[in-house]
């Protein structure tokens, strides 16, 4: 007999058919049918009630007409939508990965041991491409923990979280036969987040940290409850964790505390198999039982960083791919403007030999004009009379360097926090004891990721400036807002208020939140980090700096079209190439948004980098010696000629 778990407003019923030959509208009817039987108080439904039937998986509709058997699977999740309601916000939330490429199950799988993750394979694990696996080194390390815990508690001896309350409960001693009580108490009470759900990315990222972080073996989780969480990501089996709620210390506890209960069975769960529905139905769906767990587990599950740090990962990986790609969008833009060269001159930059400020010289070398990439751009300005450029051209390495240094020092902080052991009581086979320290507290990921924010918006900052140089044609000497027939047509004018907006949200965005601390928990955690914010706030800023540079390399793609016959060097010629594959030249008004989205897309899946990078390690292998263009404004002391200068007394 064929069972179908269908979602009817905010209940899931279970409803049975033993006709292989019942329709889909028999499926809607009976479901309907049965919400009003166990829901006396939600009004009479006609049986005339109009409603649509949809999968959950992909949210395809489907025909009423169409028997059971054709177009659905045993176990299969439907949603019963009245004609009256809106889709349930429950599936709606996640709607985006519905409505991406189907979810197809990993081959390659990722041994964790909690000491060698990377951001870029965590990264990985967010989107889906590994599953997890236990090293046998780490396996052994779980194993002996959880011995020493299983000892503690068989001799009743008072440990903090084992055997006694939490926080300002600390010193309350439980009886041994409610410790498993406690710690499902302990989870139930702390899934107290609100805010949307965690995205499908963001929730697998969560979960494999928090499963890395355990494989250390400093928990005293248990092997089977290690291999039950493991068993879910594998399957995809993301718990509902609303994305607000964590002060950062004792870690996140509300957010981690959501992961750990949908792996109880209770609360919400989502599998690209069932889509949104009760933990338990969904656990059932993929053939796994909710976990059970035993003493001092659920604190293991709860108290630890992986919030803030899943997101700073996610954010430190974003930053690194816009920051670079930032470098072209403003060698692209120098062009357009009939920019010096001279300012990336490599004495220069030697003389003040910050590492990112060196190498984002170097690009720009690489990427304009010289013997190696002939420019017809720059040729055609070669005589011009300006002495210098404005500084939003003439600094990039300064203020572009910066950025890439920020980042390189989060990263290592961002790197050390993923393969470190983050809960409390630590517990010291080795030693035979369990110590409480601080571990948890978020500070370290809070303040690198406030500065994280602080410096990656610098990019924005800069960037809305050039916009404002290619848009204003007394500074560009192009048409007014990149566009003919001005008046008649707008251009880019409305593009360059967007930049503007998001850059001055950004300013705010940027006051670092670990700045703020409240005491909570009746004082006994009075000083946190509020690293879950900065985390946020981080990745908002970044996707701001991302939109802003996509602005950018629009107006500088259709700078070039009033350059033409003119072209650029050859890796700038193949980013306007990659941009012309997305977004036509704007000739006259139309629907901008789309473009604006086409080309934060390219951002997002660092195109413009994959186009321009071979081009600039090309130039760093050929080891070329620097050209230094002569012109009238750069004075050159004649070969021969005295260095010394007269001066007055």
């Amino acid at each position: 007999m064929a069972r179908y778990t269908v979602h009817v407003r905010d209940e899931w019923l279970m409803v049975p058919s033993r006709d292989g030959a019942a329709s889909v509208d028999w499926l809607g009817r009976e479901a309907l049918r049965r919400y009003a039987k166990n829901k006396p108080g939600c009004g009479r439904l006609s049986e005339e009630a109009a409603f649509s039937v949809r999968r959950c998986q992909g949210l395809a509709l489907l025909d009423p007409h169409d028997a059971l058997a054709d177009v659905l699977e045993n176990n299969e999740f439907v949603e019963v939508v009245l004609e009256d309601d809106a889709v349930s916000p429950d599936f709606d939330q996640w709607m985006p990965e519905h409505r991406s490429a189907i979810y197809r199950e990993p081959d390659e799988c990722i041994y964790l041991d909690g000491n060698h993750l990377t951001i870029e394979e965590l990264v990985r694990l967010g989107k889906g491409l590994y599953k997890i696996k236990l090293s046998a080194e780490a396996e052994d390390k779980i194993k002996q923990s959880r011995l020493l815990l299983e000892n503690i508690v068989k001799e009743n001896k008072v440990v903090y979280g084992i055997t006694t309350g939490f926080g300002k409960f600390a010193r309350t001693v439980i009886p041994h036969n409610k410790l498993k009580e406690l710690q499902e108490n302990l989870v139930r009470s702390h899934s107290a987040g609100v805010g949307k759900p965690l995205s499908p990315q963001r929730c697998r990222m969560l979960l494999a940290l928090r499963i890395n972080v355990l494989a250390k073996g400093y928990s005293g989780i248990s092997l089977e409850t290690l291999n039950q969480m493991i068993q879910a990501f594998n399957a995809s089996c993301l718990s509902f964790v609303p994305e607000k709620g964590t002060v950062g210390a004792s870690g996140d506890l509300a957010p981690l505390a959501h992961l750990a209960l949908g792996l109880m069975g209770e609360g919400k769960m989502w599998s690209p198999k069932s889509g949104w529905a009760d933990a338990k139905y969904v656990l059932q769906a993929h053939g796994l039982k909710p976990v059970s767990l035993k003493p001092k587990e659920g604190l293991s599950l709860i108290n630890g960083t992986q919030m803030i740090t899943s997101l700073g990962a996610e954010a430190v990986e974003r930053a690194e791919a816009i920051a670079r790609q930032a470098d072209i969008i403003a060698a692209l833009t120098l062009e357009v403007l009939k920019g010096s060269t001279r300012a990336f001159d490599s004495d220069i930059h030697e003389l003040r030999p910050h590492p990112g400020q060196m190498e984002v010289a170097f690009r720009f070398r690489s990427l304009l004009g010289s013997d190696h990439h002939p420019s017809e751009i720059a040729e055609s300005h070669r005589f011009c009379h300006r002495v210098q450029d404005a500084y939003t051209l003439r600094c990039c390495p300064q203020v572009h360097g910066v950025v890439n240094d920020t980042i390189a020092f989060v990263k290592n902080i961002i790197e050390t926090e993923i393969n470190s052991a983050t809960d409390n009581p630590m517990v010291f086979a080795e030693r035979g004891e369990t110590i409480s320290g601080g571990n948890f507290h978020g500070e370290y990921p809070a303040k690198a990721l406030d500065y994280l924010a602080i410096a990656v918006h610098e990019l924005a900052a800069i960037s809305e400036r050039r916009i404002e140089r290619l848009c204003n044609p007394s500074l560009s000497e192009l048409p007014a807002f990149l566009v003919n027939e001005g008046g008649l047509n707008s251009g880019f004018m409305i593009a360059h208020c967007s930049a503007a907006a998001l850059v001055s949200e950004n300013k705010v965005l940027c006051h670092p939140s670990s700045v703020d601390s409240l005491s909570t928990s009746a004082a006994t955690e009075d000083h946190v980090s509020m690293g879950g914010w900065a985390a946020r706030k981080a990745l908002r800023v970044i996707e701001h700096v991302e939109q802003v540079l996509g602005i950018e390399l629009l107006a500088a793609c259709q700078g070039i079209e009033f350059l033409r016959p003119l072209r650029t060097t050859t890796p700038l010629e193949k980013v306007y190439d990659l941009v012309r594959s997305k977004v036509r030249p704007w000739i006259k008004d139309r629907f901008m948004a789309p473009d604006i989205d086409a080309v934060h897309q390219l951002l997002m899946e660092q195109k413009v980098w994959e186009v321009a990078n071979p081009y600039i390690e090309k130039y760093r292998q050929a080891n070329l010696p620097e050209e230094r263009p002569v012109s009238p404004t750069a004075f050159t002391m004649p070969s021969g000629s005295s260095n010394k200068r007269s001066r007055k007394e």
